[in-house]
């Protein structure tokens, strides 16, 4: 397919990590047409990992659970005709659905795109509205690495992949100052959008103490408000869960010397600035949504039921048999790995 758009949407809401994956397709969409103007329809809870975004044109928000009841609610009618008017005025060539649902297919449709792409395995009747499927096969494999079957699709170079957050000097400021002299510090991750995705709490505060006393860390907890109950639990030395919008979680993620999460947004977050880190899975497959060619930083047991992807469990084995200890002993072979890269470019 050859094509030359002069502007390009990409569709994809939500969550926090699939946002995260699909950044480098931003990258290689700008690479390859770098005259092309470029959007990107998210909801309000992840914009913040796109606004201001020196790659992106406009920012288009969805508001998911509002819009989803128009056919009750006189008010989300007129902001979805609101939204399909924006999305039409912008006049786009190329529309590139990554969500691959209904919504998002009729969204893509709406746009009256000469071109619209989305995944051979959308779902809820989605490929209706497309144009053109990318094939993505029945084999598993990483949700970024499906995104990329679309660029093969049209024509634009897959590789190399690349993630570029954008935050402030701001950013950066409010973080350095909720720190204060808290550092160097590891930065715990005890919330998930699952219960069964979580690591017992009390696996993450047997952490603080050997960290601190092992390897000189100070810990801090971080997340959305909603994982402020999870922090204190911790008992870390401070805890940032809700006091920091999504940038600000970057800029605070990037600082820290190490990254202990449960399969979360904020894990991906942390995997894609390259931070040494230990992920924990349970009831999901790392190969899926995992941190991105960085299987190296999993950890999960080989038990039956698992992965089960199930989000109520009576027994919750996968995690709860997953002690602090193998954490630290992941950690320590981290530490010490760094060390001998150190020592090896001293001689």
């Amino acid at each position: 397919m050859t094509l030359s758009p002069r502007r390009i949407l990409i569709i994809k809401p939500s969550a926090i990590g699939d946002v995260v994956h699909a950044l480098p397709i931003l990258e290689l969409l700008h690479a390859h047409w770098p005259s092309a103007e470029i959007d990107w329809l998210v909801t309000p809870a992840c914009a913040g990992l796109l606004e201001g975004h020196p790659l992106l044109s406009h920012v288009h928000l969805f508001q998911r659970r509002r819009l989803g009841s128009w056919w009750r609610n006189p008010t989300a009618i007129g902001e979805l005709f609101s939204l399909t008017q924006a999305l039409r005025d912008r006049r786009f060539d190329l529309v590139i659905d990554l969500q691959g649902l209904f919504r998002s297919g009729w969204l893509a449709w709406q746009t009256g795109a000469e071109v619209r792409v989305g995944l051979s395995d959308a779902r809820e009747g989605a490929g209706l509205f497309y144009t053109h499927q990318a094939d993505v096969g029945f084999s598993e494999q990483h949700a970024l690495d499906r995104y990329r079957r679309a660029l093969d699709l049209i024509g634009c170079p897959s590789a190399p992949v690349t993630f570029r957050f954008h935050t402030s000097a701001l950013d950066a400021a409010h973080v350095d100052k909720l720190l204060g002299d808290v550092r160097p510090f590891a930065v715990l991750l005890p919330g998930t959008n699952w219960r069964t995705k979580r690591w017992p709490i009390q696996h993450f505060a047997a952490m603080v103490k050997p960290l601190r006393e092992q390897f000189g860390l100070r810990c801090v907890t971080a997340g959305g408000p909603d994982d402020r109950a999870l922090g204190d639990a911790a008992g870390a030395d401070l805890n940032l869960a809700g006091q920091t919008s999504l940038k600000q979680l970057v800029a605070l993620l990037d600082r820290a010397a190490l990254v202990i999460a449960n399969d979360s947004g904020p894990m991906h977050i942390a995997a894609a600035l390259g931070k040494p880190m230990v992920t924990l899975f349970g009831p999901t497959n790392p190969v899926r949504t995992g941190p991105y060619q960085r299987g190296d930083t999993v950890l999960q047991l080989n038990i039956p039921c698992s992965p089960c992807y199930a989000r109520k469990c009576a027994h919750q084995s996968c995690l709860k048999w997953l002690d602090s200890e193998r954490v630290l002993n992941r950690v320590n072979t981290l530490f010490n790995a760094s060390r001998d890269v150190e020592n090896s470019a001293m001689d």
